[in-house]
């Protein structure tokens, strides 16, 4: 019965149409509006057969290969113009086409609406995830506190230091500073020839307690030293542990380069002065000035004396 069906003539005619219709489209990816230069989609079904001819017409004169002898595909892409052209003038092929692209636009809306929706669900699982990870607000706040409180105490420790630091230093410098009154004051107790007076400009290298006991301790023991600066100038008592330190250093010290030490005795020491119980000058003596002739003047005298007894 079926092969009765297909060796009609009519029959014969379907299949030849149906197959010369599957050659046609069978490239389901070229939009043949747009080979033509006409628009696609819902504008494209609207058009007329007059337009599409005439469109047809426009893209043959300008993709001939006659007008294009140096492109190799400009024989391929002027049958591929004549294909779609067929197909769109073609009515039952154009229905197919514009239902193909139907399908295809809706496809491609309801792509886009899953394609939101699985968006939307993948943050809601990553949020849920996210929630699930994260630290209990409880426990979060408890650390939170024990960090605090830990910061408090190294802070409150911090600051108890500092207060015993300040008082041990305030001890520290009581006595110095009422030995240097007791100095001014004159009273006893220091020998005042072991006592400098330092003194420095402010424009340059400044100095420290420790720093003016080390540039000292080089000329003997240091027992104290006493700052004392103003905004100009800084000054020092240094007490040394001998006068011979004290004498050593008052010559020597010099301090840095860049900001030099005025180092004086708080009181020189003072040379004694005897007179010769001899009638012979000591080899050697420290007598200078006005000292020295009252010597040579007794000197004289006794001999005067002498040479007149001997008459």
């Amino acid at each position: 019965m079926l092969k009765q069906e297909f060796s009609h003539p009519f029959s014969k005619r379907c299949v030849s149409l149906i197959s010369e219709l599957k050659e046609k489209i069978m490239d389901m990816n070229v939009d043949h509006y747009n080979v033509l230069g006409l628009p696609s989609g819902e504008e494209g079904a609207k058009l007329s057969e007059k337009e599409i001819s005439k469109a047809y017409r426009v893209k043959a004169l300008e993709l001939h290969p006659d007008k294009r002898p140096d492109d190799p595909q400009a024989h391929a892409n002027f049958q591929k113009l004549k294909t779609s052209y067929e197909i769109l003038k073609d009515e039952k092929a154009r229905k197919l086409f514009d239902d193909l692209l139907r399908v295809k636009r809706e496809q491609f809306h309801r792509q886009a609406q899953y394609d939101v929706k699985r968006r939307r669900m993948v943050s809601d699982l990553e949020e849920r995830e996210r929630a699930a990870n994260a630290p209990d607000p409880a426990s979060k706040a408890r650390e939170e506190e024990e960090r605090i409180t830990k910061k408090l105490k190294e802070e409150i420790a911090r600051i108890r230091a500092m207060h015993a630091n300040k008082g041990a230093s305030g001890s520290r410098k009581e006595a110095p500073g009422t030995r240097k009154e007791s100095v001014a004051d004159g009273g006893g107790g220091l020998n005042k020839e072991k006592v400098l007076k330092v003194s420095w400009e402010k424009g340059g290298e400044d100095y420290t307690a420790e720093g003016l006991r080390e540039v000292f301790a080089k000329f003997g023991e240091v027992e104290d030293v006493v700052l004392k600066s103003s905004r100009k100038k800084g000054s020092a008592l240094v007490v040394m542990a001998s006068k011979e330190a004290a004498v050593a250093a008052t010559g020597n010290v010099c301090g840095h380069i860049s900001n030099p030490l005025l180092v004086l005795p708080l009181e020189p020491a003072v040379v004694m002065e005897f007179p010769p119980r001899s009638m012979e000058p000591e080899p050697s003596s420290n007598l200078v000035g006005a000292g020295y002739q009252s010597f040579e003047e007794s000197v004289l005298k006794k001999l005067q004396k002498a040479a007149e007894k001997q008459k």
